[in-house]
């Protein structure tokens, strides 16, 4: 079965001379369709520059990066973004929503993008704010909802439509931990239906919801475990 994501050998440098910085260094990975992979570690580990690199955001330095068999490297920019509104729902730290549109609209804005219907559009837009507990949200604009709220936004418009891999960047960090849950729950049952997920987070209780736990510190894969196992760990520094 091809993975749906594969990193093979990646390292990211930003800068050079006595600016460089090694963000990743000779990372890989694989994950399969149907799974969820949380990668935790601290603030300044690579967790986002790995999500950036999968989901054709920025690209390595050296090493390889696929997505269900393809090689990003091998795709134009216009591919590579029609690839992020069909097979690819990203969640950003800082949600990166438009505050001249509503919740609903910056939900349907990725299958507007695709080529469909507004209408259609509009109905998956509330339905995908519904699964987050938001319908009654899908007029408003985003500066008059709170942090939490525009987070979940974010977590719709990532999961609305039929992408098959979502890129969630702490999507649980401005959430409650009931909220939190129910993002998480939204991620597994996606996984379960067959899709996959790569989780970074820096909180425990999130990652004992995924199948397994990558760690990173300083651009560097130090561990990996299942998700039972991780009882232990606690919250890591953040």
């Amino acid at each position: 079965m091809t993975p749906r994501l594969e990193l093979r050998n990646v390292t990211r440098v930003h800068g050079e001379g006595h600016t460089e910085v090694v963000s990743l260094s000779d990372v890989s990975l694989t994950l399969a369709p149907g799974e969820l992979l949380a990668v935790m570690g601290p603030s300044g580990s690579g967790k986002s520059t790995l999500l950036a690199l999968a989901g054709g955001l920025d690209q390595p330095t050296s090493g390889t990066v696929l997505v269900d068999g393809t090689d990003l490297a091998t795709m134009t920019v216009a591919q590579r973004a029609a690839l992020r509104r069909h097979d690819i729902g990203y969640v950003f730290q800082q949600y990166n929503l438009i505050d001249g549109l509503t919740a609903a609209e910056n939900v349907a804005l990725p299958l507007e993008l695709d080529g469909a219907g507004r209408r259609a559009a509009t109905t998956a837009a509330v339905a995908a704010l519904a699964s987050v507990g938001l319908a009654d949200a899908a007029d408003r604009f985003p500066p008059q909802l709170s942090g939490g709220e525009q987070q979940r936004i974010a977590v719709a418009r990532a999961v609305v439509g039929t992408r098959s891999l979502l890129l969630a960047d702490e999507p649980t960090g401005a959430l409650d931990s009931v909220t939190g849950e129910q993002t998480l729950r939204l991620l597994r049952s996606h996984c379960d239906d067959g899709g996959s997920a790569v989780l970074a987070t820096h909180d425990a209780r999130f990652a004992a919801w995924a199948d397994r736990i990558l760690f990173l510190e300083d651009g560097l894969l130090v561990d990996a475990t299942s998700g039972p196992d991780i009882s232990a760990l606690g919250e890591v520094t953040s």
